[in-house]
């Protein structure tokens, strides 16, 4: 009884932080600290580092114009439109911090993945501003992907 007991508090526990990001991302919204893509999130000298790193680890399977390979999906265009819009930008950055690139998701920084999503930004048009994107999922939840203003 006492083991079962002990079990249901770790596993409440565990459920209580694991939607705590989640609560966390909605409360912010909610209060209105949330941005979207087109309120300047990342700097121009990110997105030039990111282009470096882009180009180093990534062109390779999605093009040196981010339009995908066929398997590699597309970066920039419609297809990116489709599968990103209404996400947020720690949707992404989580997708590619954890597998990519393919063959070794550890060979690029987090700090470099967050400017090669800088570069995608910019690659697809959306405005820079004064500070520079966090290389950390959280703070990245609170940044919606519009496709539209």
């Amino acid at each position: 009884m006492k083991l079962r007991l002990a079990f249901l508090a770790v596993a409440a526990l565990w459920a209580v932080c694991a939607a705590l990001p989640t609560l966390r991302a909605e409360q912010a919204a909610a209060a209105g600290d949330s941005k979207t893509v087109w309120d300047g999130v990342f700097t121009d000298e990110q997105a030039t580092r990111g282009e470096t790193a882009y180009k180093d680890n990534c062109s390779s399977c999605h093009g040196g114009d981010l339009g995908g390979d066929g398997f590699a999906p597309a970066l920039s265009g419609g297809d990116f439109s489709g599968n990103w819009n209404e996400l947020t930008l720690g949707d992404l950055f989580e997708r590619i911090r954890i597998s990519m690139p393919p063959n070794g998701p550890n060979t690029v920084t987090s700090a470099q993945k967050a400017d090669i999503l800088a570069h995608i930004l910019k690659f697809n048009q959306y405005p820079a501003g004064q500070t520079e994107l966090e290389a950390k999922t959280e703070a990245l939840k609170l940044i919606k992907i519009e496709m539209k203003k």
